[in-house]
């Protein structure tokens, strides 16, 4: 099989952007997007990672400046978790409680005791609700410890944009899938037409068309560990309120809430499991807990899981059409970043021919990133005490760890060790050691270990902290931020 012609089905967010992808990466490639009115997108606010503006900036080398415009982004520098016996714990991308301060002995995960929530220097920017540091001359000093809060429509927008910039044709049609000997002979539209490529790309949301309806490739379903299966939908537009850099995630009765903020409007989830309230239920809690929801609300079923394989014969699929996960950790666009890059990259190495030997390198890849974000969340659900309901009960006693399990084993015995990190996860395992230690040193996991600083060594400590946060509070909140960029006097601010 040598690829010289693809076919993308689906025009959002995933369709998007593996197309932008591969034509970036392989421009001799003809690339073209077929977009189904039959193929709903749910349009919600996305939160990100940092594979979003590593994948687009580093890896694919596009223009920040025209992000900006477009996208009308703004800036995450991490979680902020109302969730486990804290009052509030801090996930950033910062990778804060595997550092060791030079005064100590220890890393600072042995020392962080709650009473002051942070960890490092971006928690306590996430703390005082600022975005960035302070230069001299005033400006943000901007820092690749970042992802993005962005509206679906504004990303689509953009997205588009530059497809359309790099000459991928976008076709509207309602298609159906002509089985052939290789997978996919053809798309074929009610007038007869026949779309034929050499690969498909299967981005068409949870109805997975390709991969899942024509191939029926079997489905690996996540719930023995994630039981939340429905997500009411909801937001207000912003007045007064500070725009903050950070994700909100609340504990529920049946779940939790995410809340997402965007420049111009807030938007706010209640992820729950139907096994344990009523839709009826979830929306009179999610309203009565949130009562400024201005925008009508609305219940959005998923099934969490993944299909065995994402390449099948001349099939590759995408984002949602491959598998899906709650947005707990926001992993949606970066599951889709790290799909069309190790896509691209095995065409690169393949010289569009590939083998059998790749194809099955890239399902084994792509299903580990998958597995491994749920037994990342599985932690999140099984040391959850916050609220003693019939939901988060479950969750404590019957939530397996899976390929978490060894590591967690580890900290019990061991506390926030990083002795062995690089035995504990595989390398590319996207939320590393520090990941797994914010979730279980800010939830309060016990463990054997309990260090007991001296005096000396929580004088230093204690200072540190104070430091980080004095840091903070001198920063720029993220309208500081903006008006800098869009004042022009960053260069990478232009479009």
């Amino acid at each position: 099989m040598s690829i010289r012609r693809v076919v993308v089905l689906g025009a959002g967010s995933a369709g998007l952007m593996a197309a932008l992808t591969l034509k970036r990466r392989l421009p001799h490639l003809e690339v073209s997007i077929v977009r189904s009115p039959d193929l709903g997108i749910i349009g919600v606010g996305e939160g990100t990672t940092l594979a979003f503006p590593r994948h687009f900036f580093d890896y694919l080398k596009l223009k920040p400046g025209q992000f900006f415009a477009q996208a009308e982004p703004t800036w995450k520098l991490g979680i902020r978790f109302l969730w486990g016996s804290r009052r509030e714990f801090y996930y950033t991308f910062a990778y804060e409680f595997q550092q060791r301060l030079p005064e100590l002995g220890r890393n600072n995960g042995f020392f962080f005791d709650g009473d002051a929530p942070w960890a490092g220097p971006v928690s306590a920017f996430i703390a005082q609700n600022r975005a960035f540091p302070r230069r001299p001359d005033g400006q943000p000093l901007f820092h690749n410890s970042h992802a993005y809060h962005i509206e679906n429509r504004n990303l689509a927008a953009w997205l588009e944009s530059v497809c359309r910039t790099l000459g991928i044709g976008i076709v509207d049609a309602t298609v159906t899938a002509e089985r052939g000997p290789e997978g996919i002979a053809a798309l074929v539209t009610p007038a007869g037409e026949r779309i034929t490529a050499d690969l498909f790309v299967d981005a068409s949301g949870f109805r997975s068309e390709l991969l899942g309806r024509s191939l029926a490739e079997p489905f690996i379903s996540y719930s023995d560990t994630l039981f939340c299966d429905r997500a009411v939908i909801g937001g207000w537009p912003r007045t007064t309120e500070p725009i903050k850099p950070y994700t909100t995630v609340e504990t529920m009765d049946s779940g939790w809430c995410w809340q997402i903020e965007h420049e111009n409007f807030i938007n706010r989830g209640y992820v729950y499991s139907s096994n344990f309230i009523s839709d009826e239920d979830a929306l009179a809690e999610f309203l009565r807990k949130n009562p400024q929801v201005a925008t009508t609300p609305r219940v959005v079923k998923f099934r969490s899981g993944r299909y065995a394989r994402n390449w099948v014969g001349n099939v590759v699929g995408v984002g949602n059409a491959v598998g899906f996960v709650e947005p707990l950790e926001a992993t949606a666009l970066q599951v889709i970043c790290v799909e069309a890059s190790t896509l691209a990259d095995s065409l690169v190495d393949c010289l569009g021919a590939p083998t059998p030997t790749l194809i099955e390198l890239y399902n084994r890849y792509n299903a580990q990133a998958w597995d491994d974000i749920r037994d990342f969340l599985a932690v999140h659900y099984k040391f959850n005490r916050r609220v003693d309901t019939p939901f988060w009960r479950a969750c404590n006693n019957d939530t397996p760890l899976h390929g978490a399990q060894f590591l967690v084993d580890f900290y019990r015995e061991n506390g926030p060790s990083v002795v062995a990190g690089a035995q504990l996860l595989h390398p590319s395992n996207s939320f590393g050691m520090d990941g797994y230690l914010a979730m279980l040193v800010g939830q309060d996991v016990p463990h054997a270990k309990p260090y007991s600083p001296s005096s000396a060594e929580l004088r230093v400590w204690r200072d540190r902290q104070a430091k980080w946060s004095a840091e903070a509070q001198r920063g720029l909140d993220v309208k500081q931020c903006l008006a800098a960029v869009r004042g022009g006097a960053l260069p990478w601010g232009k479009p």
